[in-house]
């Protein structure tokens, strides 16, 4: 059978959390549920052993009981931020609104379905029974977008499993693990999240080792590969920002870099240039660059091209991204087309490239770590 690869594709780019867009008025068929719980169970299953139970609510006064537990579990509190925050820009307030809608409308939602397992998680980390819960309530998620219905993955019930159980008469040795509200959704013209490039969050062979394109494989260059490293500060993006943008923070930390001095003056900004200097002890060699801004945008990013503008033999950046108590600082190195010593011993040892690639990788890899590590203290320090 020959998939259409398009609308698998949007299937899977589109199937979204649902909250503020379920129909609270239309309701859903019994049939219906159970087609896509059938498709769900076609998952895989740890040890090949069918444990998994659902568990479908739709009497009134039995999900107005769960609703209020729900809201006691952490639903109120979900409200209560998401009125407090009404009419400010804060990056998460159109998700909070969204979760405060469904905490306060839960009842009303005209089907409940909480999928469990037989067993009890022992805390090992190792893989098994209560794993296979995951893809097959996912898989359910999905063929309720393909049928027009929707739904919301939610756990905030977990804090009153027990309560759950008295009430829909679980018994002991079942673990709940997630609650999906399910409805017809208001509209279908769903629309891909907007998600850092895989580029970005894929590494190859070793941690923090990326590449910009898929290539040939015996053009390494070409597939421009690099090193990400990331670190989280217990500090506000504007304290680390004051940090990572004063190009001579890595000369603290870093066993190579060793300073930089501007060209231009008026201090960081899109197309300023500077001179930086290095160093490096284990192979007797020092040398300078010229490097150009390329990204400036307080307190989010800040990147420079190494030795040309246009075509760098190298990029390097700090990302800074806000999350809950602090910011996750994330720095990365891009190897150029433009050959520097590295692609010049790549290019005169074919037969070593990759050797020699990953040798810089790595030394790249520690030094950035110090880097973020030097940063880090500092930035908490201050905060």
């Amino acid at each position: 059978m020959d998939f259409d690869i398009e609308q698998v594709d949007q299937l899977l780019s589109t199937t979204r959390a649902v909250r503020r867009r379920l129909d609270l008025e239309r309701e859903v068929p019994d049939d219906l549920l159970l087609q896509c719980i059938e498709l769900a169970e076609q998952a895989p299953s740890g040890g090949d052993i069918a444990s998994r139970r659902w568990l479908v609510v739709r009497d009134p006064e039995i999900k107005r009981q769960l609703a209020d537990l729900y809201r006691s579990a952490g639903g109120s509190d979900i409200i209560e931020r998401a009125e407090q925050r009404a009419g400010t820009d804060h990056p998460k307030q159109r998700v909070v609104e969204s979760a405060a809608h469904l905490a306060a409308n839960l009842e009303r939602v005209p089907a409940l379905v909480l999928v469990t397992v037989w067993g009890e998680h022992d805390g090992s980390g190792h893989p098994g029974l209560f794993d296979s819960v995951i893809q097959s309530a996912w898989s359910f998620c999905l063929a309720l977008r393909a049928r027009g219905l929707g739904s919301a993955w939610t756990t905030v019930h977990l804090g009153k499993a027990q309560e759950f159980a008295e009430v829909l008469g679980i018994p002991t040795g079942v673990t709940q693990v997630v609650l999906l509200p399910v409805a017809w959704t208001l509209g279908t013209d769903f629309k891909p999240a907007s998600r850092r490039p895989a580029s970005e969050i894929v590494w190859f062979d070793r941690w923090g080792f990326t590449k910009e394109q898929i290539v040939d494989a015996v053009d390494l260059i070409a597939a421009r590969p690099g090193v990400t490293v990331e670190i989280d500060i217990a500090a506000t993006p504007e304290i680390v920002w004051e940090l990572v943008s004063d190009i001579n923070i890595s000369a603290r930390f870093s066993t190579e870099f060793q300073g930089a001095d501007w060209v231009d003056s008026g201090g960081p900004r899109e197309g300023a240039s500077f001179v930086g200097r290095n160093e490096r002890s284990d192979v007797d060699r020092k040398w300078e660059t010229t490097s150009w801004v390329v990204a400036c945008e307080a307190p989010k990013v800040f990147a420079w091209n190494v030795n040309d503008r246009d075509e760098p033999s190298a990029q390097w950046g700090f990302e800074l991204e806000k999350i809950p108590g602090g910011t996750r600082l994330r720095q990365r190195f891009i190897l150029g087309r433009r050959l520097s010593a590295t692609g010049h011993a790549m290019v005169d040892n074919p037969e070593k490239a990759a050797q020699i690639l990953a040798s810089r990788q790595e030394h790249h890899k520690g030094n950035m770590m110090l880097n973020l590590q030097g940063i880090k203290e500092i930035a908490e320090a201050g905060s």
